[in-house]
């Protein structure tokens, strides 16, 4: 048996920009892509902390700063200034599954904080 367990989070990340006319994908700065262990083209879950919405999509390195751009459809789901979590996840064994601590990156007004794992 495998579980779907949390590898990587960023918590309380700023959506910087929407932009409707493009194929699609959330932009994540490089610095955050980095801190999270998240790939150019993994899959992605989002989750608005304004609104509600959740949705799923492909990250893709996206400049400069601290924030996400909401690229293609996703832009309908959610407003510049809106905290989101991002999160991606793992298949993993069942004995795997009791020792996997995934990357946690705590956005904060002073900046970011990687939790320690």
């Amino acid at each position: 048996m495998t579980r779907s367990m949390l590898r990587a989070k960023i918590h309380r990340v700023k959506i910087t920009k929407a932009c409707l006319d493009y194929e699609g994908s959330l932009g994540i700065a490089q610095e955050l892509m980095d801190a999270a262990d998240i790939l150019p083209g993994e899959e992605v879950l989002v989750a608005n902390l304004e609104s509600g919405e959740r949705f799923t999509t492909y990250a893709i390195p996206e400049g400069e700063g601290r924030g996400v751009v909401l690229n293609g459809a996703a832009a309908h789901l959610g407003r510049v200034g809106d905290l989101v979590i991002v999160m991606c996840f793992c298949q993993v064994d069942e004995d795997r599954a009791k020792s996997t601590e995934p990357h946690v990156v705590l956005m904060q007004e002073d900046g970011l904080h990687i939790k320690e794992t």
